[in-house]
């Protein structure tokens, strides 16, 4: 049943043939390079844990599209992970199994940041493209997020009537 739930909202897990032909398409795709591993072991100093990702930027070249940048302000405010015990860490790296345990569910306000556009440049690697990416994201990190995140201020911030300009 989970997977008629997946095809339903256009979930799909690569490989990278099916996410260039959903992008030929005209569809839009959201990648997340840091998967997994970002999402466990992320803490609230976010630092971006992409490692030597690139398979995005290829899908991207290979598509002949712009990568859109995007970032979620206080997201690692809504649930948090024990990601920070060394021995969790490795048994993750070894059998690629999420066993983190995580808390949260907090109502905290959720604001996401849109980028400008990286365009197509055909003579760009997908490292090159990888770096630039990783630029943008950071950039609006710095731009929208208070570092270090706090759950605290984050639920505050749920009540706050005057309007930001970003």
């Amino acid at each position: 049943g989970f997977k008629i739930l997946l095809d339903v909202h256009g979930v799909i897990h690569g490989p990278k043939e099916a996410c260039v032909r959903t992008l030929e398409k005209g569809h839009l795709l959201a990648i997340a390079p840091g998967g997994v591993r970002e999402a466990l072991f992320s803490d609230e100093m976010y630092t971006i844990l992409w490692s030597d990702r690139k398979g995005f930027a290829q899908v991207a070249i290979d598509a002949k599209v712009p990568i859109i940048p995007m970032f979620t302000q206080n997201v690692r405010e809504g649930f948090r992970t024990l990601g920070g015990i060394k021995i969790l860490r490795s048994l993750y790296e070894r059998i690629r199994l999420p066993v983190v345990p995580l808390y949260g569910g907090f109502p905290v306000k959720l604001r996401t940041f849109i980028g400008e556009p990286i365009p197509y440049e055909p003579n760009t690697t997908a490292e090159e493209l990888a770096a630039k990416t990783k630029a943008a994201v950071q950039a609006l990190i710095e731009k929208h997020q208070k570092i270090p995140g706090n759950i605290f201020r984050a639920l505050m911030e749920r009540f706050q009537t005057q309007k930001k300009e970003d």
